[in-house]
């Protein structure tokens, strides 16, 4: 799924919740990475935590999408537009409808043949 265009201010990521805060205080700090010396340590350790990045960041896109799609639902009273959504995610509209248009075909469940 594309990016979203950032328009105005750019989101700072989460925290890690595995990584100690004095650590992360420290900006050359990344998991241990900057104290390895052995290259092909490095290489594997670094590759494990960017698919293990690449895996959270499907799985969490996947839940915004469920998200914005229980928010569009046409049967919550409160229901937000695709605007509204937009505005609430810093998203252009047109994402906002194509992530409600993806929750809602995860809240389907998969399909059968």
């Amino acid at each position: 799924m594309a990016e979203p265009e950032r328009t105005e201010r750019r989101l700072r990521p989460a925290p890690l919740l595995f990584e100690p805060s004095e650590a992360a205080a420290d900006p050359e700090h990344f998991f241990g990475l900057e104290s390895m010396e052995d290259p092909g340590e490095l290489l594997e350790r670094a590759t494990e935590l960017a698919l293990a990045f690449r895996t959270a960041t499907d799985r969490a896109v996947e839940f915004q999408a469920i998200g914005a799609a229980q928010l569009a639902d046409p049967q919550r009273f409160d229901r937000l537009t695709a605007a509204d959504i937009a505005r609430r995610a810093d998203w252009t509209e047109d994402y906002a409808k194509k992530m409600v248009e993806f929750g809602r075909d995860l809240l389907r469940g998969p399909k059968l043949p």
